[in-house]
């Protein structure tokens, strides 16, 4: 048997051997974890609010500013193929630095902070970006024997995927490890919605990426 007909031999088991998909072009594509839903809460904003943009350490009409530490927030929406997803809408909403909502609901004796947004919203560029200015939240009691850590509320809505609800986490808190919510969730899950923060330009900024699921 020539060399040309044993190597042709060769390829040709070679073929059969591997499957279609890993040499297609989807095997080689990059995939994100669907971020993980997480419970709305009972919070949700029921009233309007005129002021509703990305800064929420500032009210319109008002010259103080919010109390805590100010902090920034950016990410992309993008879906399961890590592709960025333009105009999605992206609502956030939180407590303030004293762990109090502004909802008639919560049952929090804190103070409420005036000078706070506690709710805003922003459109993601063509890049599917966003950015939120915003402050650290403080944590509050849930129950007599389960305290919140700081976290921020989060929901993306666009034609065409999946409404998210979910929640983002600051990374390393101590409070963590015993959240109810928190710890119902897988390592994997959990590592999606805990954000580390880093300093820039002196304040603390985190990078939340939310990755929605197409209908």
């Amino acid at each position: 048997m020539s060399k040309d007909l044993s190597r042709r031999n060769l390829l040709k088991k070679l073929a059969v051997a591997i499957p279609v998909g890993i040499v297609g072009k989807s095997a080689l594509a990059k995939t994100c974890g669907i971020t993980p839903e997480q419970t709305e809460g009972p919070f949700y904003p029921i009233a309007d609010q005129l002021d509703k943009n990305t800064d929420l350490t500032k009210v319109t009409g008002r010259s103080a500013q919010a109390l805590g530490e100010v902090c920034f927030i950016a990410g992309v929406v993008q879906d399961e193929f890590c592709q960025p997803i333009p105009g999605a809408l992206v609502e956030i909403w939180q407590a303030c630095v004293t762990g109090k909502y502004n909802h008639p609901a919560d049952p929090n004796p804190a103070k409420i902070d005036p000078n706070f947004q506690y709710w805003g919203r922003t459109v993601t560029d063509k890049n599917g970006e966003y950015l939120f200015k915003t402050i650290v939240p403080g944590a509050y009691p849930a129950t007599s024997t389960w305290v919140r850590p700081p976290h921020i509320h989060f929901k993306v809505h666009l034609r065409g995927y999946e409404e998210l609800t979910t929640q983002m986490y600051w990374k390393g808190n101590p409070l963590n490890k015993n959240d109810r919510i928190l710890q119902s969730m897988s390592m994997r899950e959990r590592e999606l919605v805990e954000v580390d923060f880093s300093d820039r330009r002196g304040s603390p900024y985190g990078q939340f990426n939310l990755t929605l699921k197409a209908l």
